[in-house]
């Protein structure tokens, strides 16, 4: 069985308008949310990056959904100090809180002024932070001199089961890897059908037994042409293609290069419609991919509008 989930875009929304929609998924009946862990927006129009550590305590006070993030350990976050706080979130909320892991990007990483790894480096760096968490949550004094550097670390406050460790993966490569050490996948769901699947499958050949995880872009609202308007304002920064995206280290620069990115482009990358029975068939096709949960992410910001339909016909109709 899949179930739904509301994704929370901190780039889009100022820290106490999310939690108002957090709320507001939490009452139409979702169960599950992810938010975004970013230091700049995707692009200037969007114009927002509350830190999402200091507002998960709050939205897992206000609601009775879970909670993951997707976060970039061992840059301008070192893995002890993300270990603490995700075991402190889970010891108050026991069994709601998860944590996501990637290789991370530059536009929210550099900020430390870091020389920027190739992607083989940063998945190195990824797997000894990775490494590091668990033996805190495990309870371990944890001394590790490497690509990173901690020295008698020991968690004194920990939570009864430590938080599953969802490893991110855009590539059939990189999911297989994961598959060898994290306790789940989080991909994206793109245009091509069948690259998902296999990212799917690349993981589950290896671990059959452990949760996958989807997160879609839709844009829903009252006609088909408002609907790719939205997704067009707020989201074609998204939609270039290839890993450069990877490399930019401001909003500026996505902008840049988005210009020639027209609506057409934004229409293949973001499931554009006022019909509802279109964004339930989308979904139909996510859970015949054999994934547990899938997150929705409503690109334009009429939320509420969204939150309301979806509560209403989406949600009844794939329970």
């Amino acid at each position: 069985m899949t179930d739904l989930g509301y994704h929370v875009s901190h780039e889009q929304f100022a820290p106490s308008a999310a939690l108002e929609y957090a709320e507001l998924a939490d009452e139409v009946g979702f169960e599950h949310a992810l938010a975004s862990d970013h230091f700049h927006p995707w692009s200037e129009r969007q114009g927002e990056s509350g830190l999402v550590w200091s507002w998960l305590g709050s939205a897992l006070e206000a609601t009775d959904l879970t909670f993951g993030t997707v976060n970039a350990p061992g840059y301008r976050y070192h893995p002890a100090i993300i270990a603490q706080g995700a075991a402190t979130l889970r010891e108050m909320y026991p069994e709601r809180f998860w944590l996501a892991v990637g290789s991370g990007q530059l536009l929210n990483e550099g900020i430390t002024g870091t020389d920027w790894p190739v992607k083989r480096e940063r998945n190195a760096r990824l797997e000894e932070c990775a490494d590091v968490m668990g033996r805190l949550w495990d309870g371990e004094e944890v001394t590790h001199h490497g690509r990173i550097d901690v020295e008698q670390a020991q968690l004194y406050s920990r939570p009864d089961t430590a938080p599953p460790l969802i490893g991110a993966a855009l590539s059939e490569e990189t999911a297989a890897w994961l598959a060898e050490w994290a306790d789940g996948m989080i991909t994206i769901a793109t245009p091509d059908h069948e690259a998902d699947a296999a990212r799917v499958e690349a993981f589950r050949e290896n671990a059959p037994e452990k949760p996958v995880f989807l997160k879609a872009q839709h844009a829903y609202a009252d006609s088909d042409e408002a609907a790719l308007e939205g997704a067009y304002e707020q989201w074609h920064t998204n939609c270039v293609p290839g890993p450069v995206t990877q490399e930019l280290r401001t909003p500026e620069q996505f902008d840049e290069l988005s210009e020639t990115v027209d609506e057409e482009q934004v229409a293949e990358n973001v499931r554009c419609s006022a019909a509802l029975e279109d964004h339930i068939e989308w979904l139909e096709h996510d859970a015949s991919l054999d994934v547990e949960r899938v997150f929705i992410h409503n690109v334009p910001t009429n939320q509420t509008d969204f939150l309301e339909a979806f509560g209403e016909d989406v949600l009844p109709a794939l329970e």
